[in-house]
């Protein structure tokens, strides 16, 4: 009997189209025939969700628990806030709390909560960084493809997630609605799911509905709503390096991935003229709604999923969350289909523009953290870099962009990535760095042509004093052939 039909016996514990990608997962972990997990969309017949006040709800969270949060505009605030009351009014201690992105207040940065509530960042927040910095919080490194993962395979326990989903269908479903990611496969593997029903969550399709009977207890009263994300502020190098982009490396017809920032957005400010793009990303926000009102993008020459800006989390304005609800044209999925390499590979033209911190003479990235300060996380960055350099139309273009220098004048550009810093991008998978000084071509070139290249688009205040550093490094001057 083949191995398929094999784990068919055994309940494919991942429906729809991630089924794939989750057979070949337990084929690798060896799980136990009978996994444990939650079938989001299939009703629990003869149970019904307890309706009831958050503070309620939390009742049931009992010391050394393990706690999903829902994530970035998604971020369930009356939860985590009963909670925390709750933590402190019943002396409850060793509770864990694992997320990406958290807005709003995180109250457990308070010294009184220390031994009672400590965080697992698979993406470290600016409001939790100081304590993963101090040992107060940890800081999971992970491929954002494979964050849905360490909940299936049991990595990261779940013994209740907080969630935040749209108010529930005629037939009972709600929607995950703009934060699915790792969230899905959070709640299949939760021994309790608890949510808040928000109205302001935007209804989604794709990997997104959850049944209401699946959930133990919901709070429809008095419920905060989800976060707006307005644009960051951009500087005059950002505006820069954004119309590089824009105007040098994504051709008309391209598929294209924006990071988070202030880059990314000025590259989709500066994109109002190109002609059929597609979009598949991690990351949608309010700058593709511009592109789509402009028709610049048209998902028409897309080869996969052709159509549909795909997508596993977005973060915007209010004006965005509504054009997003119930609108058919955006499909979200879990990270661990959108952010497939093989998935992504198989769009045209695929164009993936994410940003970086530092970056060494031969072409190394760090992303993650500023030397041995750890600052953000790896997110979807390594995926959307590898999967446009094996694009299988052979067009992929795999971009870095960043500031020639830091806002106290020192190089972005370096011999060596500082002490402590991560490597998140190998140097044999970017084909592109950019700062506002121009444009890097790496692919196809060695150490002493990189170094030529890179320091060519260094500020000029350092140039010189890197090329005496690339002789040392690599025992001759760097040159363009």
């Amino acid at each position: 009997m083949s191995a398929l039909p094999r784990i068919l016996q055994h309940r494919a514990f991942i429906l729809g189209s991630d089924f794939i990608i989750c057979y070949q997962k337990r084929k690798l972990s060896g799980l136990r025939p009978h996994h444990k997990v939650r079938s989001l969309g299939l009703p629990r017949i003869g149970h019904t969700p307890k309706r009831c006040s958050a503070e309620e709800a939390v009742v049931s969270v009992k010391s050394g628990d393990h706690i999903y949060l829902h994530h970035a505009a998604s971020t369930p605030t009356d939860l985590i806030r009963a909670l925390s009351e709750r933590v402190l009014r019943e002396n409850l201690t060793g509770i864990s709390l694992s997320h990406a992105l958290l807005f709003g207040d995180v109250p457990w940065v308070e010294e009184r909560f220390h031994d009672r509530m400590r965080s697992n960042c698979i993406f470290i927040c600016p409001n939790l960084r100081p304590l993963v910095n101090k040992g107060k919080a940890d800081y999971l490194p992970v491929f954002l493809s494979e964050s849905a993962r360490i909940y299936d395979e049991k990595a990261l326990k779940v013994d209740v997630a907080f969630l935040n989903v749209s108010p529930p269908d005629k037939h009972g479903y709600c929607s995950l609605g703009v934060s699915v990611d790792m969230s899905s496969g959070a709640a299949r593997n939760a021994e309790s799911i608890i949510a808040t029903i928000n109205k302001s969550q935007p209804r989604t399709f794709g990997d997104t509905a959850i049944h209401i009977s699946q959930i133990d207890a919901i709070v429809e009263e008095n419920v905060s709503p989800i976060f707006e994300i307005h644009e960051a502020p951009i500087s005059k190098e950002d505006a820069a390096i954004g119309k590089l982009i824009a105007e040098n490396l994504v051709t008309d017809g391209a598929t294209v991935q924006l990071g988070i920032g202030a880059i990314p957005d000025v590259v989709a400010k500066n994109l109002k003229n190109h002609k059929d793009l597609g979009v598949h990303t991690e990351l949608v926000g309010s700058s593709i709604q511009e592109l789509i009102e402009c028709n610049a993008v048209t998902n028409t020459q897309k080869t996969f999923h052709r159509g549909k800006v795909v997508a596993c989390f977005a973060m915007g304005t209010r004006n965005f969350y509504d054009f997003v609800n119930n609108n058919p044209l955006f499909l979200f999925g879990s990270a661990g289909y959108t952010n497939n390499v093989q998935n992504i590979a198989r769009n045209s033209r695929m164009t993936a523009i994410n940003c970086g911190i530092e970056v060494d003479i031969t072409g190394q990235v760090c992303s993650d953290s500023i030397g041995k300060t750890f600052y953000s996380g790896f997110g979807g960055q390594v995926d959307f870099i590898f999967g446009a350099s094996i694009a299988g139309d052979g067009l992929g273009k795999s971009i870095i962009a960043l500031p020639s220098i830091t806002s106290k004048g020192e190089s972005r550009i370096v011999p060596y990535i500082k002490q402590g810093g991560g490597i998140v991008t190998t140097r044999a998978h970017v084909h592109y760095i950019v700062t506002e000084q121009g444009i890097a071509q790496l692919w196809g070139k060695n150490t002493r042509q990189r170094a030529f290249e890179l320091i060519s688009i260094a500020h000029p205040s350092h140039r010189e004093d890197l090329e005496k550093a690339a002789f040392e490094r690599i025992g001759c001057m760097p040159l363009r052939d």
